[in-house]
């Protein structure tokens, strides 16, 4: 609370040397006088209201304090009597906390003997399943012996249908065995629907009962049949027979010879390819332009230029199926079995056209015809005719072409020789100087060679030598080569080559060759 303070009058002392200012002065000093009274009374104003404010504070301030010392005089009250009952429950706990502490001695007793029954139970437990994975694997193996003993029962039923099964086609086959053999015949007429013509193998026809089962498409002329020995009964109908011989004329894996491994015979493979792949590949060209296709080519000439090599290559570049026999091979021991081997091996043809078929050395069937001829002549005579007739027959074989190879042009029949059979003739020369080049180029191409190998001089060299005496020589100079263990072939080796084969050559004793032969 502000202290009130009486303003003090300040005191007027006026001198004799004043004195005689007074009359001016006076009302100035009343005036400040008077403010500052006024001022005076205006502090004293603000002070007793401030000292009324802080009065009325210190009397709510006594108010508060009085309320609040009893408050806190009840809540005394209340926790005296708080800290009487908390001392009886204290008491109270002591005593449960005494009572608890027996009864947890005693749980605890009981405790140790349950643990010790606890322990003994844990024992047997153990025990019991000691035993009880004892009994498992009893079962267990158990199971496994009955597994097995089941597998082996099945697998013993099984193997007793098999040799039920095996027993049976043994019986069925022994009885099969027993059985009488079956004769072939053919059939020749259809008299009616109950009777019909056979011949048999053994030579004879006979006209026997037609199955009921059996159809006349079944039996119509030409078919196979099974006949019984006893009473020639037809038994049951073959299918169409191939020769074994003819089957085995079909080249099933194609050749490794191309186009580009033969030199110096460009003009003489696009002949062969305009007269065989050509037809084969696009047939519409001869179509548009109106011609019939040609038949075949014969390839002529002098012995190793490369003919049966053409006719490789034609195999290894044609997707039609390639047939080869060499000519020897159609001569047959007995009368009508020449014949009947070409007449199977154009079917063959005709049936897997587009089809290509190669005789090589034709010359040895296609001999010119005399009339000193022994029975043998006549037999290849007539292996001739019937190669004629399929050549140039009724039917028409558009997808089956004919290449044939000989070295003996001037032994041929005239009749497999004019246009209709072999409708282009192809010479197949010894090479030329190029040739040579090229086809030593081409059986060098694999080797290790040294660089003062010239080819141009090697074919210089090897005048008049054929395609196989160029691979013979390329060959024998590899085997110079390795005889002397070189890393390379040399150019010795290729002269010394050249000079042991053309010497051979020249010393070869040979029939000579007709001046008119190759012309």
């Amino acid at each position: 609370m502000e202290k009130m303070v009486k303003p003090k009058l300040k005191s007027v002392c006026l001198n004799t040397s004043e004195s005689a200012f007074l009359p001016e002065t006076y009302d100035s000093e009343v005036d400040r006088l008077q403010s500052e009274l006024k001022k005076m009374d205006t502090h004293l104003k603000r002070t007793k209201t401030i000292s009324a404010q802080r009065l009325e504070e210190i009397k709510t301030l006594k108010e508060s304090y009085s309320s609040e010392l009893q408050n806190l005089s009840e809540q005394m009250q209340k926790s005296i009597s708080d800290h009487e009952n908390l001392l009886a429950d204290y008491e109270k706990v002591i005593k449960e906390k005494t009572s608890l502490q027996n009864s947890l001695h005693k749980a605890a007793s009981e405790i140790c003997d349950l643990k010790k029954k606890a322990d003994a139970f844990q024992n047997e437990l153990v025990t019991t399943r000691k035993e009880f994975l004892a009994a498992r694997e009893d079962l267990i193996h158990s199971q496994e012996i009955l597994h097995r003993v089941e597998s082996q029962k099945k697998s013993a039923e099984y193997d007793k249908i098999h040799f039920e099964r095996e027993t049976k086609r043994l019986r069925m086959e022994i009885d099969r065995m027993k059985m009488p053999p079956l004769l072939m015949g053919t059939v020749v007429k259809m008299i009616d629907s109950d009777h019909v013509v056979v011949r048999s193998s053994a030579g004879p026809q006979m006209v026997i009962s037609a199955p009921s089962e059996m159809t006349a498409v079944q039996l119509a002329p030409g078919t196979n049949v099974a006949l019984n020995q006893q009473t020639f009964s037809i038994a049951e109908i073959l299918p169409i027979l191939e020769e074994p011989e003819v089957s085995a004329l079909e080249l099933i894996e194609a050749t490794d010879i191309t186009y580009d491994q033969i030199g110096g015979l460009g003009d003489q493979l696009r002949e062969i390819r305009e007269v065989v792949e050509l037809p084969l590949i696009k047939p519409e060209i001869f179509e548009r332009i109106g011609i019939e296709p040609p038949k075949g080519a014969l390839l002529f000439g002098p012995p190793g230029t490369g003919k049966t090599m053409i006719a490789k290559a034609v195999a290894n570049k044609t997707k039609a199926t390639f047939l080869r026999v060499v000519g020897s091979e159609l001569v047959q021991k007995y009368i009508g079995d020449g014949s009947k081997m070409v007449h199977e091996l154009f079917e063959l043809a005709q049936k897997k056209a587009p089809s290509i078929i190669f005789i090589d050395e034709v010359d040895s069937i296609a001999s010119r015809r005399t009339d000193d001829t022994t029975s043998a002549d006549r037999e290849i005579h007539r292996t001739l005719m019937q190669l004629l007739a399929e050549m140039d027959g009724f039917n028409r074989r558009s997808n089956v072409k004919i290449i044939a190879a000989t070295n003996r042009l001037d032994i041929l029949d005239p009749a497999i020789l004019r246009p209709g059979r072999f409708d282009r003739m192809v010479y197949v020369p010894l090479p030329d100087k190029e040739g040579r080049e090229t086809i030593l180029k081409i059986h060098a191409a694999k080797m290790t060679l040294s660089d003062q190998v010239d080819f141009s001089e090697l074919a210089r060299r090897t005048d008049g030598a054929s395609g196989a005496d160029l691979k013979a020589i390329v060959t024998e100079a590899g085997m110079f080569a390795v005889r002397e263990e070189k890393l390379s072939i040399e150019k010795i080796d290729f002269l010394n080559a050249i000079d042991k084969i053309m010497e051979a050559k020249k010393n070869d004793a040979f029939i000579p060759i007709p001046e008119n032969m190759f012309s």
